[in-house]
């Protein structure tokens, strides 16, 4: 059976100081039965008051045919940091990300916003493959 071919990784390898729109992938290994990555430095900013927001991420996801390319995902979290975006708003959209360049089987993302007055946001998304 022939594996499939991957769009071009125009990120690795190359020096990159912007943040970028989607990530990359590659073809998945075989037997390789989940994924997760874990950044704990995402920022954005309150769409109320504009003051900056830092979340750790945990992005799990059980791969199809594609894997994420770390350094582009990188890049892709990066977005966030001038963004004024919601903490449930941002976690699904990193899932609805994950699901439109990788096609997992499934994806779970858990965003965890620092505390701010006090309380402390964890927004969990979630979508079949």
């Amino acid at each position: 059976m022939d594996s499939p071919q991957a769009p071009q990784l125009t990120i690795l390898g190359s020096t990159v100081r912007h943040a970028v729109e989607h990530v990359e992938v590659f073809p998945a290994p075989a037997h390789v039965t989940s994924v997760r990555f874990t950044n704990d430095e995402l920022a954005s900013m309150c769409p109320v008051t504009q003051q900056p927001d830092l979340s750790t991420v945990v992005i799990e996801y059980v791969p199809s045919q594609w894997c994420i390319e770390s350094k582009s995902l990188k890049l892709y979290l990066w977005g966030f940091r001038d963004r004024a975006v919601f903490a449930e708003a941002m976690a699904a959209e990193i899932a609805g990300e994950v699901m439109q360049s990788a096609a997992p089987k499934h994806v779970r993302v858990t965003l965890t916003q620092r505390p701010r007055g006090g309380i402390e946001v964890q927004a969990v998304a979630e979508l079949p493959g």
